[in-house]
């Protein structure tokens, strides 16, 4: 890669599918692809060149789309130019299937805290320990499990497979989802009074436990496991005593950053492996 545009030799080398070509330099050939329209013409032409077939897969699905494509009513090309440039800078943060999940995981959020300030009697049903404090440190890991969920994305395997498909991704798409709910349960704490710490700590440990284990079994599978854990190893015995577990109160702070750093830690010795496609799974 130069600064300005891709080697000839990376280009011709896409263009016939070699498998030899580093990951790296896949994953800047396709980032570069995305804003340089003077290498997709290049590639286009490579690929005319040395792949006859592929342009002959091309132009018989081409054929059957155009007289549809010609069919549906016309879009202004400045509003079709924003919407395409609008729906690229979010396809590398969201999918379209995961919205609706945040929303869902968001009203949970806001009715724990309606029931919590509704009162003891009606809300709060382990006593003193919050609902929210409760829900906190399992509300993103949902989120981030729906984000590469195999059932929830239709182009799930054409995503995982990507070469820009790895860490890098997988931290872009987990942001989003913090950066949605992480308000939320900021005003849900300050509503009902729970300190920052305790529940944000746990809130990112559980985060990245989920992508730490992912890099393993899948990251779907990790956040259902950790989710199961959480039920039965903190919330099942708070609710049955009405009273906050060690690891809801301040005193097991420490024990949640040590986690959050152990997490991290994981994640980033064994980054390469969420640019496998088992590792999303």
């Amino acid at each position: 890669m130069s600064a300005e545009h891709a080697s000839a030799r990376i280009v011709d080398a896409y263009a016939r599918g070699d498998e030899d070509i580093a990951a790296d330099e896949l994953w800047a050939l396709e980032a570069h692809l995305e804003a340089c329209r003077v290498c997709r013409d290049r590639l286009a032409a490579a690929v005319a060149e040395q792949a006859p077939a592929v342009m002959a897969l091309v132009d018989t699905v081409w054929s059957g789309l155009e007289a549809q494509l010609s069919a549906a009513p016309a879009v202004p090309h400045a509003r079709r130019r924003r919407s395409s440039r609008l729906s690229r800078r979010l396809s590398r943060w969201l999918t379209p299937t995961m919205v609706p999940w945040l929303a869902m995981t968001a009203t949970v959020t806001v009715l724990a805290l309606v029931f919590d300030l509704a009162g003891p009697g009606i809300g709060t049903a382990a006593g003193e320990v919050p609902l929210v404090l409760l829900l906190a440190p399992v509300l993103p890991v949902l989120g981030v499990a729906a984000s590469w969920s195999r059932g929830l994305d239709p182009a799930y395997e054409l995503t995982a497979s990507a070469p820009r498909a790895g860490l890098p991704l997988v931290l872009r798409r987990t942001a989003a989802v913090l950066a949605v709910l992480v308000p939320v349960l900021l005003l849900a704490g300050w509503a009902t009074g729970v300190v920052l710490a305790q529940w944000l700590l746990p809130c990112l440990a559980f985060t990245s436990a989920t992508l730490a284990l992912g890099g393993v079994v899948g990251v779907t599978r990790a956040a259902v496991a950790l989710v199961a854990v959480w039920a039965v190893v903190i919330v099942a015995p708070t609710l049955a005593a009405g009273r906050a577990a060690f690891a809801l109160q301040s005193a097991g702070l420490p024990a949640w950053g040590l986690a959050l750093a152990l997490g991290s830690a994981v994640v980033i010795a064994r980054r390469g492996a969420y640019s496998v496609l088992g590792a999303h799974r």
